[in-house]
């Protein structure tokens, strides 16, 4: 093909495609949730997770009815810090917690307030104000009108984009002048930040909840989640018999050492192709795969032409999408550079000679 058709090709390839990384599965026999998990682990990959609101539309396509999801609760009492907005992991070593914070007072207090700068544990079910986020134009918009936690994570997921969430949103310079701007910044305001006892049967790390407002999720012996009737989440005992979604996934991690081409070679010959990533919903997911890699790195199917100065995926498509380390922005490329994950999910420019895992696309 000649270069200037090729480039015409590629022009037009950063519309949005849904190129799914895992296939749901709607399974109406009637199952407890062991059961359930243990027929997705031999047909399938697992019982269903479900990263973001993307997942939860997928799941809305199918039969509206209560359903086993992956996701059931671990401990009563042992409870992990995560943030609400997909994709953002909480860190110990970024917070911001006023003295004596989290204390879990006298009551149970698995949600976050800001109030002067500072974070503070609080009943989820108090009402105060709350910041949203929106992805789109990076804006905070801060609501006075009172909600439960619950309650402003869904306004905020409705409206906008979801609670705001994460150590780097909160130090930004446009977050805090928001705050500043309040008539009274000592109010506290709902953030994204939550605990709980839950995690998803695959061992994935997503934070992401869709809890229904009436939710039962924290009576103690019910401790298996379901999505229900109108598409939120609920948990029962898992004892019961219920119909269920396993997931199938369409990652595999190569623990092999290999060059680039190597690896594009051997996913070609073997699976489909090297993994491409075309949004932050792909990122999640190929992120989770690479933390199990044998290597500090692992190779994505994206290289940089040096005729045309540009670098694009195998499947043909211009990088529209990409999460490369801070310092790889301005860091000058040269010819037979390679795209590389590291394990926390950043992206690095390698000499494609180098050998790392790699993640082909099945």
């Amino acid at each position: 093909m000649q270069w200037s058709l090729f480039v015409l090709i590629l022009m037009g390839q950063c519309s949005f495609f849904p190129c799914h990384l895992y296939e749901y599965h709607f399974i109406r026999e009637g199952k407890s949730w062991e059961e359930a998990q243990s027929y997705c682990r031999e047909q399938y990959t697992d019982l269903a997770t479900v990263s973001d609101m993307r997942d939860v539309e997928r799941l809305t396509n199918s039969p509206q009815t209560d359903a086993w999801i992956g996701l059931h609760s671990i401990s009563s009492t042992e409870r992990s810090w995560h943030w609400s907005l997909p994709g953002v992991e909480f860190k110990t070593s970024e917070t911001d917690w006023g003295t004596g914070q989290p204390d879990n007072g006298a009551t149970e207090e698995n949600c976050v307030v800001i109030k002067d700068q500072q974070w503070h544990d609080h009943p989820c079910m108090n009402h105060v104000g709350f910041i949203c986020y929106n992805e789109p134009n990076q804006t905070y918009h801060c609501r006075t009108e009172t909600k439960s936690w619950l309650e402003a994570q869904s306004y905020c997921r409705e409206h906008h984009t979801d609670l705001v969430s994460g150590f780097k949103q909160m130090n930004s310079t446009e977050f805090k002048k928001k705050l500043k701007g309040l008539s009274n910044p000592a109010n506290y305001l709902w953030i994204g930040l939550f605990r709980d006892t839950w995690s998803w049967s695959d061992g994935k790390n997503f934070s992401f909840r869709h809890w229904d407002l009436d939710s039962s999720k924290d009576e103690a012996s019910k401790t298996c989640a379901m999505t229900t009737s109108n598409g939120k989440w609920s948990s029962d005992t898992c004892t019961d018999k219920k119909p269920f979604y396993c997931y199938d996934d369409k990652l595999i991690l190569i623990k092999e050492s290999k060059t680039w081409d190597e690896a594009l070679d051997y996913c070609r010959e073997n699976h489909r192709d090297l993994v491409s990533i075309t949004d932050p919903h792909q990122q999640r997911w190929v992120q989770e795969k690479a933390k199990m890699a044998d290597t500090e790195f692992v190779w994505l199917g994206m290289r940089y032409t040096c005729t045309l100065d540009l670098w694009f995926w195998v499947i043909d498509r211009l990088v529209c999408y990409d999460n490369w380390a801070q310092q790889e922005k301005t860091r000058q490329v040269h010819c037979d550079l390679a795209t590389a994950m590291k394990r926390d999910g950043e992206w690095y420019k390698k000499a494609d000679y180098e050998k790392f895992n790699f993640i082909c696309a099945k």
